[in-house]
């Protein structure tokens, strides 16, 4: 028995994510999941778990909780946070032991947006519709449909011991968070609704992550996009995690893990699935630049993604592996799809 973690105090916004609940967009259902699916990827891989594994996600936050009835081994990546064990800090990025009635702050992050922590087997909360992630607006998943909150606490599963059990690995480099890198997207499926002034302004100019940013999408601040003749509406169609919409101000949202599943506004382009994670690591005022690629480029970079989360345990045994360098030579700055699905399928 692993124990359970109580969460004595929570800030930002706290919840449940795992892989992501696939299938069900036809229905209205989008997929949830995390932000940063390499983050949740190396999370659980240094404390033995499948990639996909539930963790807790922190979104511009943190938290203080202690360990009961058992101890466990946890890891947090992703944004980097100052980590107190009993008040000792421990780095992030490596797995540690939490033993029975001690505490563990998470502070918020100092540098991007979203961290996993990760413990030995998954916390036990039911599967709903295949998934265990919170998907807010629909009161589903999560921990009772909810974000975490004061008083809350997460049964463990897993293996405790004062020894680490197999499957378990010391560290990984930090993961780079890329916050002056581009974002690649793919034109499309509607950017023939723009004139060429306005995908050029979209290739070119500098844009602004502003304040209305959530799990649901992430509004841009910065120059106008012009409609062409055929305006702002469209004949709402699917949206996937990464679509830009530019709706009537002109002003680009790009969608999120926790979007509507249809919308009725011109897509000018869509965030590659790598690239994913370098919008939702990106503060309130912090500068993005998009770039576009071909699609045949983002195919094969997607199947290059895949391979490197793979790998994971492998890097995270070798101790002399500098993750960055890793993560560079494998072009992972540009993945087309989820890096937990298949690059050709449709997640519908």
């Amino acid at each position: 028995m692993s124990g359970r973690l109580a969460v004595l105090a929570c800030t930002g916004a706290a919840s449940l994510q795992d892989a992501g609940r696939r299938g069900y967009q036809r229905q209205g259902l989008s997929a949830s999941g995390p932000m940063d699916a390499l983050a949740l990827a190396a999370a659980n891989v240094l404390v033995g778990n499948p990639t996909g594994t539930v963790a807790i996600e922190f979104g511009l936050g943190g938290g203080r909780f202690r360990q009961e009835g058992g101890e466990a081994w946890l890891a947090l990546a992703g944004a980097p946070c100052v980590l107190r064990v009993d008040g000792v800090p421990v780095p992030d990025h490596r797995a540690f032991l939490l033993t029975e009635g001690s505490s563990l702050v998470v502070e918020p992050p100092r540098r991007g947006v979203y961290a996993y922590l990760a413990v030995a087997g998954g916390f036990a909360v039911p599967e709903i519709l295949g998934s265990r992630s919170l998907h807010q607006r629909a009161g589903l998943g999560g921990l009772d449909g909810r974000v975490l909150r004061v008083g809350d606490r997460l049964d463990g599963i897993g293996a405790p011991g004062g020894e680490s059990p197999p499957g378990i690995h010391a560290s990984l480099d930090p993961l780079p968070l890329d916050g002056e890198a581009p974002v690649r997207v793919v034109l499309g499926p509607q950017d023939d609704h723009f004139p060429p002034e306005a995908l050029a302004i979209f290739a070119e100019a500098a844009f602004t992550v502003s304040h209305r940013a959530d799990r649901m999408g992430i509004q841009l601040d910065g120059p106008a996009l012009a409609h062409g003749r055929h305006g702002y509406n469209i004949v709402s169609d699917a949206t996937v995690m990464g679509a830009v919409q530019v709706p009537g101000s002109g002003r680009p949202i790009v969608l999120m893990a926790d979007r509507q599943t249809t919308g009725g506004y011109p897509k000018i382009a869509t965030v590659i699935s790598a690239d994913l994670r370098r919008v939702a690591q990106r503060r309130p005022g912090e500068a993005i630049r998009f770039r576009p690629i071909a699609l045949a480029d983002a195919f094969a970079l997607a199947r290059e993604r895949m391979a490197v989360i793979a790998d994971l345990p492998r890097l995270a045994r070798a101790h002399g592996t500098r993750m960055a360098e890793s993560l560079a030579s494998a072009n992972l700055a540009g993945v087309a799809v989820d890096a937990f699905a298949d690059p050709l399928g449709d997640g519908m």
